[in-house]
């Protein structure tokens, strides 16, 4: 019975471990296709041509405006029973009269130029967030990206240490069958194999979770077919040292999130003017031409017709200045002020809490560096160890339950190093991002 749970278990490794139509991707590939699917960068470059077309609209706010009009009236009065007319009877009245007017407002207290100005920035605002949702992204796919290939490395131990196991267990089951050895060494690595087996088909499964959320990442259209990725870069690749005595110069003026707050105080002060704008007086100017042409019909009188046309032109100023209305403008002067002192006291809070933050994933980073360097020399003696164990257990020196000490040993140990590996990359990337840099080197 165990023979044949075994044999279905290597038909069923053997079917998994299968690729159909395997396809290799790159870390910086895997960027590419997300910046180019990702619906929040999508949702955010429409809004930001919203705001580029305002601004481009806004530019010409000082011309004046030219709006064409035109009347069709239609009135019929009854005056037979009212002696005191000169147009007794039914009478009809027709009339048609367009009309083309102008207004342009010469002065709004500064209210035009601050409108514009406000435009820009809130193009601005849009473009850095779009800039900040490209990082974002970035960061995202990357750790996804890598996650996946910590557990493809998972994987390809526990597909190691299975096939150890499985060759263990063959070679003890022959050894019974024909000559006197222990049966509790057999059925211990029996045990051993079968709880490898175990091992190794949970990691599968978190390895093909790792992928389906980096494809979900990639928003592919090939993530709902037979395609296969294979993660092509190496999670023990080189990382390129970090400048640390910039690192806060950097961040202070490349930071997409302290941008953001910058653009917000502008903003915050544009308001406060476009308040002011309304302690000053606002002059207009308003002109057109209405020609006008007019039908009289008396309906019991047929001979009583009479067609009239007049043309009028006017031009006319308009100086409107508010005297008092409850000091509401000027308090909203003054609310408007506030709120940029609350800004900047904002931006003060985030500039000592992302310096905070950036010194504690320096020294994470420092630290997590020497933590690689020391995994990455315990794996070789982990190795060297489970590999001496093999050898005395061949001769007799040790037992299994000995080994599955070493072998757990090195397990963990090599779980470790890529554990490390991982957080030394994730604690990278979160400074890179911090800095304004994780963006410059996936520029197509």
């Amino acid at each position: 019975m165990i023979l044949k749970q075994n044999n279905l278990l290597l038909i069923v490794l053997f079917l998994t471990s299968y690729s159909f139509g395997q396809k290799d991707l790159t870390a910086t590939e895997a960027v590419f296709i997300a910046l180019e699917n990702n619906y929040d960068i999508l949702i955010s470059e429409k809004q930001h041509n919203i705001n580029e077309t305002n601004n481009n609209t806004s530019k010409k706010i000082l011309l004046p405006t030219i709006e064409l009009s035109i009347a069709q009236n239609n009135t019929i009065q009854d005056n037979t029973k009212n002696p005191f007319t000169f147009t007794p009877g039914v009478i009809l009245s027709q009339s048609i009269m367009p009309s083309l007017n102008s207004n342009w407002n010469i002065f709004t207290g500064f209210s035009v130029r601050m409108t514009k100005q406000r435009f820009e920035q809130l193009e601005e605002q849009t473009a850095n967030n779009t800039v900040a949702i490209v990082e974002t992204t970035i960061q995202e796919v990357l750790k996804a990206y890598f996650s996946a290939q910590l557990q493809k490395e998972r994987l390809a131990l526990f597909k190691n240490i299975l096939s150890l196991s499985r060759d263990r267990m063959k070679y003890y089951e022959i050894k019974e069958k024909y000559s006197n050895s222990n049966s509790l060494e057999l059925l211990q690595f029996k045990n051993q194999y079968l709880t490898d087996s175990t091992n190794y088909l949970l990691q599968e499964i978190s390895y093909e979770n790792s992928i389906r959320n980096l494809k979900l990442l990639m928003n592919d259209g090939d993530s709902t077919n037979s395609i296969v990725y294979n993660l092509t870069d190496n999670i023990e690749m080189a990382i390129e040292p970090i400048d640390f005595s910039n690192a806060q110069t950097d961040m202070m003026a490349n930071n997409q999130n302290l941008k953001n707050q910058y653009i917000g105080l502008e903003l915050q002060k544009t308001n406060t003017e476009m308040q002011k704008a309304t302690l000053y007086p606002t002059l207009s100017f308003q002109a057109g031409v209405q020609p006008g042409w007019s039908r009289i019909q008396n309906l019991q009188d047929q001979n009583f017709k009479l067609n009239t046309s007049n043309l009028s032109y006017y031009g006319n100023f308009n100086l409107r200045y508010t005297l008092f209305n409850n000091w509401q403008n000027k308090r909203a002067v003054d609310i408007s002020r506030i709120q940029e002192e609350i800004s900047a006291l904002s931006i003060e809070r985030m500039e000592k809490s992302m310096t905070n933050a950036l010194d504690n994933l320096i020294a994470m980073y420092q630290a997590r560096v020497q933590l690689v360097e020391i995994s990455s020399e315990n794996t070789i003696y982990a190795k060297k160890a489970f590999e001496l164990a093999q050898k005395r257990l061949n001769v007799g020196s040790i037992n299994s339950i000995d080994l599955a000490n070493f072998q757990n040993n090195y397990r963990n140990t090599i779980m470790a190093h890529y554990e490390n590996l991982y957080n030394r990359l994730d604690t990278y990337l979160e400074i890179y991002k911090m800095t304004g840099k994780i963006g410059l080197k996936y520029t197509k």
